[in-house]
């Protein structure tokens, strides 16, 4: 068994420490000192094929995590299809104002294309549009509501104070995303 303390490490360091500890034990448990790190520890132990459980308290979350069998931990090796890599509020350089019509109408017209984008991720200014963006967020479920994941980064909604704005997709972290881009055809925007 090997025991981690994450308290204190900013994203994505719980989650990579995580990972290194699942390649060399079929147990580890983990302590974060936020939600966010403990979803994202969460999401990792689950995404490899492992049991885990979270005790809560106070103001730590103590995560459990048991894998079945061989625990080489070998990456996910299925290839992505489009990943769009949404970093700005705003479309293009130029005018802010026109950058954030061109926004809702890119996010609008994803709903036409086929096939459709297996992700799209949002960092930077670009979690407004997931939060703030009422058309965008619209549209932006009809696009889950089809497969499409939306994910935006949990170091960026905290900076822009809007983590409990986010209505569409889940909270991600930066180690998900860089598998992400990594592993898809990436469209930057």
């Amino acid at each position: 068994m090997k025991k981690i303390d994450a308290r204190g490490l900013a994203c994505p360091k719980p989650v990579i420490e995580t990972k290194k500890a699942l390649e060399d034990y079929s147990k580890v448990v983990v302590t974060v000192d936020n939600k966010v790190a403990a979803d994202n520890v969460s999401k990792l132990a689950t995404k490899l094929g492992a049991q885990v459980s979270v005790l809560e308290e106070e103001r730590e979350f103590i995560l459990t995590i048991i894998q079945n069998g061989d625990h080489s931990q070998a990456s996910n090796t299925d290839k992505l299809g489009k990943v769009y890599f949404i970093k700005s509020d705003s479309l293009g350089e130029g005018e802010q104002e026109l950058g954030k019509v061109l926004m809702k109408g890119f996010i609008a017209t994803l709903l036409e294309v086929n096939p459709l984008p297996d992700k799209i991720i949002f960092i930077n200014s670009g979690v407004k549009i997931p939060t703030l963006n009422a058309e965008a967020k619209e549209n932006l479920h009809k696009l889950e509501q089809q497969g499409v994941k939306v994910l935006s980064c949990g170091t960026c909604l905290e900076y822009y104070g809007l983590k409990d704005k986010l209505q569409v997709g889940n909270i991600s972290n930066m180690y998900e995303i860089l598998d992400s881009l990594n592993m898809g055809d990436v469209v930057e925007v």
